[in-house]
């Protein structure tokens, strides 16, 4: 494990003792949870830390990330602790009956083992994962715009009552959101790197929603890898922040409209992924049997972080990291839980 990208402000120092951190993380998050249940009108239900193999259900992520699989002796073959639960939320809005406008969230617990640890990136993830019922008409970008503003609008507020806890805490994520392509990104800079490009508007505009990610760009290139069977790369996005600590672009959220039929086969095409086709889930969804849903992932600790204004994830949530980490980070008065 390297520390050659782990960032270090000069002067670091939380603003935050360890027991006021603490009860600022368990503020952010009940505070964060409630508003967003309430502002997308999310039922939340509970998830599965591990799923069979054989029903698609797992989420690839890029393509290559490894799950972390073992077997169950009961069942006689193996299961793979979740990547997120992209998948498995919308066979649960089928299950549980769940009609347009509304939908549900979960307490997500995965385990990325391939994860290149640094600032930002655990090997523990933990984040609410939402999905919501859709119906045709909705498969557009003004609905991702309405609840992209939604969910910013529930950070600033959670960031507001933090400050009013512990106005040590600055507000910083006051400006409106800034929408824009990943196109668009590629035209303003074609000779940057699709990171620095995220970078250089972050920086610019405070809070954007950067959407088109998955396909290739004018270019050939992709700005960023998506897996082909969950969001219609043409109808998804991440929001991002620029993050003065650090000094950086950070994602808290990825989201997205997801596939239906046409889109789902275009794209398993597209990632030469056409194997998929046989597998449980996506065998329902291309023969109609899955309701349409938009759905996202919010990460926690990463928020916590952000919103306490930290300069490194182990310092709200209790990893595991290399001896060199540790060390150097507290050196530098980064102290990880």
């Amino acid at each position: 494990m390297s520390v050659e990208k782990l960032i270090l402000p000069e002067g670091y120092h939380s603003k935050l003792d360890i027991i006021e951190t603490e009860i600022a993380i368990k503020l952010a998050k009940d505070t964060f949870e409630r508003l967003l249940a309430e502002r997308l009108n999310l039922l939340r239900v509970s998830a599965p830390l591990f799923v069979r193999p054989q029903t698609g259900l797992n989420d690839d992520l890029n393509g290559v990330e490894r799950p972390v699989q073992f077997d169950i002796k009961e069942l006689g073959g193996d299961v793979q602790i979740v990547h997120s639960l992209a998948k498995w939320k919308r066979l649960a809005i089928k299950r549980y009956g769940i009609e347009r406008g509304r939908g549900l969230y979960t307490d997500m617990n995965a385990i990325r083992r391939d994860e290149d640890l640094d600032n930002l990136h655990s090997v523990y993830v933990d984040q609410w994962d939402w999905e919501k019922s859709i119906v045709p008409a909705d498969r557009n970008m003004q609905t991702l715009k309405q609840t992209v503003h939604g969910i910013v609008d529930v950070l600033r507020k959670t960031q507001k009552t933090l400050h009013e806890r512990f106005p040590v805490l600055e507000n910083f994520l006051e400006q409106d959101v800034t929408f824009i392509s990943t196109q668009e990104l590629e035209d303003r800079w074609p000779n940057l790197t699709p990171n620095e490009r995220e970078n250089r508007i972050a920086k610019e505009k405070g809070i954007v929603f950067i959407s088109g990610i998955g396909g290739r760009l004018r270019s050939g290139e992709r700005h960023d890898g998506r897996a082909p069977d969950y969001d219609d790369w043409t109808l998804n996005g991440d929001i991002l922040i620029w993050y003065p600590v650090l000094g950086r672009a950070v994602e808290l959220s990825s989201m997205g409209i997801r596939v239906d039929a046409p889109s789902l086969t275009r794209q398993l095409e597209l990632s030469g992924c056409e194997e998929r086709r046989h597998l449980t889930f996506h065998r329902q969804l291309l023969s109609g049997e899955l309701p349409l849903t938009m759905g996202g992932g919010i990460g926690q600790s990463r928020l916590c972080m952000v919103l306490l204004q930290k300069a490194h994830i182990g310092e709200v949530q209790a990893s595991v990291w290399s001896d060199e980490m540790i060390e150097t980070c507290e050196a530098n008065g980064i102290h990880l839980l």
